[in-house]
């Protein structure tokens, strides 16, 4: 009889997958990454079928992860520009507090190694912000443009931001808010 996996590995796996790929890329080794979860790296295949099958868990661990940190506390009947804001000092607040998991997902999102399946699936769990967009296009309090194009404008200051946060954490305030004035500026209609 087969033992039941535990769950602490999977996730010391997925914990030391994400520091090294962080500071790899997706070409970090299986030996390394068991390794760093304290496996046998033969263990790591235990718990995954191959490295991809790793990979592409490891971004649906992390989609998730973030997405719980954006709807904690998520005001959902308030306004778009409110809802824009507490998604943005969430997204801040998770690349900040979470550098190596934020450097990762940047990493995963861009790999080929992540299936359309697993985008698809990643995906999925944010179409209720999705759906505020399309409400504030429909307002007009947004300036209609392709969703993907206002997730990388998120993408892109959000990593700006975090630079500054980086270098100079004390004024964490004044470095989101001024993030958020320029991606307000971006996309609202004004």
């Amino acid at each position: 009889m087969a033992r039941p996996l535990s769950e602490d590995k999977r996730n010391a796996i997925l914990d030391a997958a994400t520091q090294a790929v962080a500071a790899l890329g997706i070409g970090a080794s299986t030996a390394r990454i068991a390794k760093g979860a304290g496996v046998a790296e033969g263990s790591l295949f235990t718990y995954f079928s191959n490295k991809d099958d790793l990979l592409n868990q490891l971004y649906l661990h992390l989609k998730s992860e973030f997405r719980a940190m954006l709807i904690t506390d998520y005001p959902a009947n308030a306004s778009v520009k409110d809802r824009c804001r507490h998604l943005w000092d969430r997204s801040i607040d998770w690349g900040a507090i979470s550098p190596a998991k934020r450097k990762a997902m940047r990493q995963l999102s861009v790999s080929d190694k992540i299936t359309e399946a697993t985008r698809k699936a990643g995906a999925e769990g944010f179409r209720d912000m999705e759906a505020m967009l399309h409400e504030g296009f429909a307002t007009g309090v947004l300036r209609p443009q392709p969703i993907a194009f206002v997730g990388g404008i998120i993408e892109s200051l959000a990593e700006m931001v975090l630079e500054f946060i980086a270098r100079d954490p004390a004024n964490i305030k004044i470095h989101k808010s001024a993030g958020f004035d320029a991606f307000w500026g971006a996309i609202s209609a004004r």
